[in-house]
């Protein structure tokens, strides 16, 4: 055999255990590595016959260091200071944006909803009630009240049962016997999500460092820390920021999964999959991804290996059933006379229903199947909102895309789009799964909410905010590395009108429109998007520097905040006689474009829809004495009456 010949056998044994090395490390640049090495090989003239067996063998075990120079080397050393800067950049950022939070929580109340979230964790620790506030699942509400259970120091009350509208009357009390601890129970469960919210910052960081690089990551946090409407909801005792850790959580340990497959990483995804559930019930729709995924592994594995899959599949079965019942204690209570009037109100087939979850009952938390359902009914029969002037309760199918584009800063909105664009672009000529991986999330999140008929706010679209963090950060690198000049103007413009608009309007976050939104702010959207309650505090300090301990008002959250902090608050819509003259009326944004207006009785001007929706339009065209957090606004009206 010649020398040709043994150079051929020697490049074709190497190229094949390169090959296959690439393939088992499943790298998402295996082929790039694999080319590089074949050019390097080829330049130091390393192939012939006699060195094909202790090259390959080295191969094998250094072949991670081709790519990169000597351990030892001042390159080597530059990029591991360069990596360790990285890291003390995301810590830095986490820290300042958990400082923000602080600060913000004590100049903002309670929301509406966070009236009712922590009294309902507290009664799940010392009664193991979970039929109060069931729509929602446990889990942030248990771990936010904790705190509660220190302070508060008036025993519990079991809450009435007996009627359906029974179930919602637990907070008032718990809020009145604990008036004089008021401020630390609203101050310190909301402190509780801070570092729940910081977790999803440094997940997003590690996601996108894996994903695309160490500045991608960087650039991801930045977004994350700047962005308005996480500024607004990283600090609630609620749902929706939570439920995107889970979200993103769920698709991180999957990806890690598909990576390499082991008992271990299933049941670590199992874990993940309960936890989503116990966090938010629309993260359920990640449940049918378990078995989807060990079928696809079972049909990848070969023959011998095809009962793997399985076995990771039960493990992880069991894990998502364990979570979910450990959250509720393991209670299984029967669904009592509430319930299942609650059901015959919703459902035209409620015997069914109860059969259902009855059935499910024996390996599932009765609650947790019941307050899913509650869910399911919800969005059936839909919630009044509004958008762009519309009013309505079945919702649109572009509120989101319309609430996104009016919620975010200009700088994230166009580096969303134009991230979106470049990673479709690279999944369809690169076939780059690296994108695909961030893109699927995407896809599948947009197609549950875009199909809700709860649009009452972008809040619920969070889930999608991690995964165009992730986008951004990857596109700003590689402008970085495509073109360097242009890359570092395009970040710094981004960044920069991110951080002037994250101080502009610190901390008042919950309303915030970006740019685009011209004249009053009120008239796009409703609901959590303009207004929540958490500006009540604002609103009874200049009450108070004024000498006005009473005021007339129509609020989401204050209709029971004020009278903690020291103002009398009298409801437009009691029945009965009208509230007196205080010569002030406080409207929020969202009554004021008439969305959350009751309906009313008989000649209360709120008999129809198009009286709800103008029931304050006299309003609209006034000028305000003072707007607190952009989201209410203060009437002074002497002697004239608002009606």
């Amino acid at each position: 055999m010649n020398t040709d010949s043994h150079r051929w056998i020697g490049a074709r044994s190497v190229s094949i255990c390169v090959h296959q090395w690439f393939s088992n490390s499943h790298c998402f640049c295996a082929r790039s590595k694999f080319d590089r090495f074949v050019n390097f090989v080829r330049t130091k003239k390393l192939l012939n016959a006699t060195m094909v067996t202790k090259s390959a063998k080295a191969l094998e075990i250094d072949v991670g260091r081709a790519e990169g120079p000597a351990v030892n080397s001042p390159a080597s050393q530059g990029s591991l200071r360069r990596s360790r800067s990285g890291y003390v950049i995301c810590a830095l950022l986490l820290l300042a944006l958990g400082a923000s939070y602080v600060a913000a929580i004590s100049r903002k109340t309670l929301t509406n909803d966070e009236l009712v979230h922590i009294p309902a964790g507290y009664y799940y620790w010392t009664l193991g009630d979970f039929q109060l506030n069931n729509e929602h699942p446990p889990l942030v509400k248990l771990w936010a009240s904790l705190p509660v259970l220190l302070l508060s120091k008036a025993q519990p009350i079991a809450p009435a049962s007996g009627a359906p509208q029974d179930r919602w009357d637990f907070y008032g009390p718990f809020w009145r016997q604990r008036a004089q601890d008021f401020q630390s129970l609203a101050f310190w469960p909301r402190i509780m999500m801070v570092p729940v919210t910081l977790a999803l910052g440094l997940l997003i960081f590690l996601y996108a460092r894996k994903l695309f690089g160490m500045a991608a990551g960087l650039f991801a946090l930045a977004f994350f820390c700047l962005e308005p409407t996480m500024l607004a909801h990283g600090r609630i005792v609620h749902t929706d920021v939570p439920g995107a850790l889970a979200y993103l959580a769920f698709f991180f340990l999957l990806h890690r999964y598909i990576e390499r497959a082991s008992f271990n990483r299933a049941v670590w995804l199992g874990a993940g999959s309960g936890l989503a559930t116990i966090t938010k019930f629309s993260m359920i729709v990640l449940v049918p991804l378990l078995p989807l995924t060990f079928l696809v592994q079972t049909f990848r594995s070969g023959n011998r290996e095809r009962t793997r899959p399985a076995l990771h599949f039960g493990a992880a079965l069991l894990m998502v059933l364990l979570v979910i019942n450990v959250a509720y204690f393991f209670e299984r209570p029967p669904l009592n006379a509430t319930d299942r009037a609650i059901t015959a109100g919703q459902s035209q087939q409620p015997e069914r229903i109860l059969s259902w979850i009855g059935a499910l009952a024996k390996g599932l938390p009765t609650y947790f199947l019941f307050g899913a359902y509650n869910v399911a009914a919800h969005n059936q029969y839909g919630h009044m909102t509004s958008l762009l002037g519309m009013q309505g309760t079945k919702g649109w199918w572009y509120y989101f895309p319309v609430a996104f584009t009016l919620k975010t800063t200009i700088s994230f909105l166009f580096i969303s789009i134009v991230s979106l664009v470049w990673s479709v672009y690279r999944v369809v000529r690169d076939r780059s799964i690296g994108h695909a991986a961030v893109l699927a999330p995407i896809a599948l999140y947009c197609a549950v909410a875009m199909t809700s008929r709860i649009n009452i706010g972008v809040r619920h679209f969070l889930p999608v905010f991690p995964f165009l963090f992730i986008l951004g950060g990857g596109f700003l690198q590689a402008a970085l590395i495509r073109r360097r000049s242009a890359g570092v103007a395009l970040a710094a413009v981004v960044l920069a009108w991110s951080l002037f608009e994250a101080v502009r309007v610190f901390p008042d976050y919950t309303a915030y429109v970006n740019q685009l939104a011209r004249g009053p702010e009120w008239r796009y959207l409703s609901d959590s998007n303009v207004e929540w309650g958490d500006d009540v505090q604002d609103l009874a300090n200049y009450l108070k520097s004024h000498g006005i301990t009473r005021i007339r008002g129509a609020l989401l959250g204050g209709w029971l905040t004020l009278s903690y902090l020291g103002v009398e608050y009298l409801n437009l819509f009691a029945e009965g006689e009208p509230p007196p003259e205080t010569g002030y009326v406080a409207i929020g944004a969202s009554f004021l474009n008439g969305s959350t207006v009751p309906f009313g009785g008989p000649n209360s001007g709120r008999e129809t829809d198009e009286q709800r929706a103008n029931y304050f339009a006299t309003y609209r065209n006034r000028v305000p004495e003072a707007i607190f957090g952009r989201s209410i606004y203060l009437y002074r009206i002497g002697n004239n009456r608002e009606q």
